[in-house]
């Protein structure tokens, strides 16, 4: 089939754009490297726990408030969502010779933060379901793309179990992180290279990130007047939050990590893990021991999401936007993906708003109604 639209990645932007090209009555197809569908989105249980509930390992909230693209699509899949816990002080810890500050935040300090019960993957598995069976193909990483005179693409792929297939399409959707398609993709003929710098120059958000989840039998800090929001200047986790579900007894805190990626995997996720339960031990307490699990997921080890300069720490944050598409490949390949939206980059928001104007654009191209 060559008058389809491939879409290169299975995260939340790919979907997103596969169900809307669907609605729109384009065929496409969604080629996806891993072996499960979500991309960054990563909800997780406890191996032989799924009683203590799902933790999100990736992207873990959204603001209805002004994030109109989640907000409806939310409603729409009929999702249950709840609010973050935010009750009580947060502490801040200054030292190690110093006991963490208290503080009350004043009352409507932040604009509230939603999660979705089952985690962000029950948005994943809910988009899936609105796509006809067999248009996802895993295990299927794209290495290459190829423009013929005529104007096909033709993609190079490679099956999990070595086998390399070739494939047709109109058009493509590239959505993943353009850092990905500028490092392991090869173009024929080439991208130009002022695209190939704006690709590069667009850090992957969580790329250089690492998440660390605590499970415990309940949230005791609560009982202690803490909503759980910490940050601290001494680490392993610069900053925490309660990661605790909805539903059940059972409570969770999770944090980012301060520590740059070379030296997490120098120390390795059993010493990490031990500097985490230590300073949660500092911060909120002796309970802080009695831990049921402990989830860890270190992004810049991944490679279907980070390229070596995603290691090293951003200093700002990052400017993003899409790509200057001009030349041989413009109305051919589109960029989607949060990396690739300039007003919610780096949100889930961002992913969405980028799989619609990536299908606006192919829609055009082709000849559907967007």
């Amino acid at each position: 089939m060559n008058n389809q639209v491939v879409i290169v990645g299975a995260g939340l932007s790919g979907l997103r754009a596969a169900s809307l090209l669907h609605e729109h009555g384009i065929p496409c197809r969604v080629l996806e490297a891993r072996d499960r569908i979500g991309g960054r989105v990563l909800s997780t249980s406890v191996l032989d726990r799924p009683d203590l509930g799902k933790y999100d390992l990736g992207p873990t909230w959204f603001w209805p408030q002004y994030e109109t693209r989640i907000a409806k699509l939310v409603n729409e899949l009929n999702l249950e969502t709840f609010i973050q816990y935010a009750n009580g002080a947060m502490l801040l810890e200054r030292s190690h010779n110093k006991s963490p500050e208290r503080y009350m935040l004043p009352a409507n300090a932040n604009i509230s933060s939603f999660r979705l019960r089952g985690g962000v993957q029950s948005l994943i598995d809910a988009l899936a379901d609105r796509i006809p069976p067999g248009t996802i193909k895993l295990g299927t990483r794209v290495t290459a793309l190829e423009l013929d005179k005529g104007g096909a693409v033709t993609i190079e792929a490679e099956l999990s179990d070595g086998e390399r297939r070739r494939i047709s399409a109109s058009a493509v959707i590239l959505a993943l992180p353009p850092r990905i398609a500028a490092r392991h993709m090869e173009f024929s003929p080439p991208l130009p290279p002022e695209l190939i710098t704006d690709l590069v120059s667009k850090p992957t958000w969580m790329a250089g990130q690492a998440k660390a989840v605590v499970i415990y039998d309940r949230p005791f800090w609560r009982e202690l007047g803490l909503s759980g929001f910490a940050s601290s200047r001494v680490g392993p986790l610069q900053e925490i939050h309660d990661s605790s579900p909805d539903a059940g007894s059972s409570g969770a805190l999770f944090g980012f990590f301060g520590i740059p990626a070379k030296v997490r995997h120098e120390l390795g996720q059993e010493e990490l893990k031990k500097m985490v339960i230590g300073q949660l031990v500092r911060m909120f307490g002796p309970a802080s021991h009695q831990i049921n699990a402990f989830l860890y997921k270190d992004w810049s080890e991944d490679e279907e999401t980070a390229v070596k300069e995603d290691s090293y720490p951003l200093k700002n944050y990052p400017v993003y936007g899409q790509p200057p598409l001009v030349g041989n490949w413009e109305k051919k390949i589109s960029f989607a993906g949060t990396e690739t939206d300039s007003q919610f980059g780096g949100h889930l928001e961002g992913a969405l708003r980028s799989a619609e104007k990536a299908v606006s654009e192919i829609s055009e191209w082709i000849g559907g109604h967007a």
